[in-house]
């Protein structure tokens, strides 16, 4: 006769106690650590639906670090969309602080957002950065069929009917698409204000709505680009009409002109990586930070990052988190200068 009780204090050891065969020993010990939720697969959360920028990040990690998996479990991809990566951000800084083996993906966007006060008060410190594994440009984008072949002849459109071309942008005014068109806009002497711009959450959705014919250019990133198949080809579904780059990018790409090129001086380099809570330990960061400048390190990162259009980019810890705060800073400035905040 065992004492009653043992099924409340603890269940899982009453189960393999008095229930479980010998034989199955090893179901048995699996079973108890998931019960008691010692195994628990670090996630990576993608701040934005399916399909765009932020999920590219994500699922580079999750391949990158595979390869470096020293014991742990495999990385699970989980989407929290919701104010252009708002939601997310809160749910670490109210929810998640010190949740380990929780990362959660960012952009150059996402501290653009954090400099116009997109995410309500925060502050860099409200999180640990952890790593930036690529970069990514802007570019603009119109399907395959369109009558705008150039920059220029977009831009020329613009001006002549600004309600006529429907621009699909990731988030509102302010946000890292809305300005690289307002800088492309103000440099052709046009109000970017008198452009229509069409607000989706995150990239995967303004491609969307430019493949069924509901916006007539996109304003994203080369990495959101590269997830059209073919779209150096003839075949393409879409047409990149100029790249934010310094110069042109090598890859299925490097036919596509930049925007200097075309007359327009913008560029937009954006980087991408990774955050964790503010209060996650200082082991479990530091584990990740080494997990990161050990798979980056490694020739197979260079492969995964190209696939997934980006470009070569490393920066961990505590230099990452220094670079953060001086780009923050500096997108600070350029929004009070164009306006947005004061």
């Amino acid at each position: 006769m065992h004492n009653i009780d043992d099924r409340y204090k603890n269940p899982v050891f009453y189960l393999m106690r008095n229930f479980i065969q010998p034989s199955r020993c090893l179901l048995a010990v699996v079973l108890a650590a998931a019960m008691t939720g010692a195994i628990a697969a670090p996630q990576c959360i993608v701040p934005a639906k399916p399909g765009g920028g932020m999920d590219q990040t994500c699922k580079l990690a999750q391949q990158g670090l595979a390869h470096d998996a020293a014991g742990e479990a495999p990385l699970q991809i989980r989407y929290l969309p919701g104010g252009i990566g708002a939601v997310a951000w809160n749910s670490v800084v109210s929810q998640k602080r010190g949740e380990a083996d929780t990362m959660v993906a960012f952009s150059g966007g996402s501290l653009l957002n954090l400099a116009e006060g997109k995410y309500g008060r925060a502050r860099t410190a409200d999180v640990r950065w952890v790593a930036a594994v690529g970069t990514d440009y802007g570019m603009i984008a119109v399907r395959s069929n369109s009558p705008y072949r150039t920059l220029r002849e977009l831009v020329a459109a613009w001006k002549r009917n600004p309600a006529q071309v429907a621009i699909g942008a990731g988030g509102t005014i302010g946000s890292q698409d809305w300005l690289k068109v307002a800088l492309i806009a103000r440099q052709g002497g046009i109000d970017a204000k008198d452009l229509r711009f069409v607000a989706f959450e995150g990239g995967g959705e303004s491609f969307t709505a430019l493949l069924a014919g509901h916006v007539q250019a996109v304003s994203g990133d080369v990495s959101e680009a590269m997830l059209h198949a073919g779209v150096a080809q003839k075949n393409a579904a879409i047409r990149v009409l100029a790249v934010l780059s310094d110069a042109r990018l090598p890859g299925a790409l490097a036919n596509v002109p930049t925007a200097r090129e075309q007359g327009f001086d913008v560029t937009w380099p954006i980087i991408r990586g990774f955050y964790m809570g503010s209060q996650v330990s200082d082991a479990n960061y530091r584990k990740w930070v080494t997990r990161f400048e050990r798979a980056m390190a490694a020739p197979e990162f260079d492969r995964l990052r190209t696939e997934h259009g980006l470009y070569p980019f490393a920066m961990t810890g505590d230099a990452l988190t220094g670079y953060v705060e001086k780009t923050v800073d500096s997108y600070g400035r350029q929004a009070k200068e164009l306006g947005l905040v004061r």
